[in-house]
């Protein structure tokens, strides 16, 4: 194998870097005051947000479940549940809507507790156990570019 190509990242070091990207939108949503870009941003947030979760979902947590809590692993899944109901009525909505911002608002603090929990608990138990993180990183990558393009 060459490598002449950069490193491909470890499962955990793609999920964090789609975290600093959907903070990094938040963080653009709350500096906005124009309507129109305020709604062009919390959908790309959605966007991210839902591949995001999918591949969580579909992928990174089946992988390490009896590896992490069971308490901590059920809240993940509880989290994402409560962030696609908010994420549904985004999507929904517009930027001129009652309680759009609000929303927008809740779904970020919800995200900020999430990724705690995943940064701080989740992901280092993952890096302990016994799990080939480089190849559960090609996964997500693959079924990420999927979701993506469809």
């Amino acid at each position: 194998m060459s490598r002449t190509t950069a490193k491909p990242m470890d499962a955990i070091a793609l999920l964090k870097n789609d975290h600093r990207t959907v903070e990094g939108l938040f963080e653009r949503f709350e500096k906005t005051t124009a309507k129109a870009a305020k709604e062009k941003i919390a959908k790309q947030v959605c966007l991210e947000l839902m591949v995001h979760a999918t591949i969580e979902e579909e992928i990174f947590y089946p992988a390490v479940k009896g590896v992490v809590e069971d308490d901590l692993y059920e809240e993940a899944l509880v989290e994402h549940d409560g962030a696609k109901v908010l994420i549904a009525e985004i999507l929904e909505g517009s930027a001129g809507d009652d309680y759009y911002d609000a929303k927008v608002k809740v779904l970020s603090e919800y995200v900020k507790h999430h990724v705690k929990e995943e940064e701080g608990e989740m992901f280092p138990m993952a890096r302990k156990a016994d799990i080939d993180l480089d190849a559960l990183g090609k996964k997500l990558r693959e079924r990420k570019g999927e979701l993506e393009s469809a």
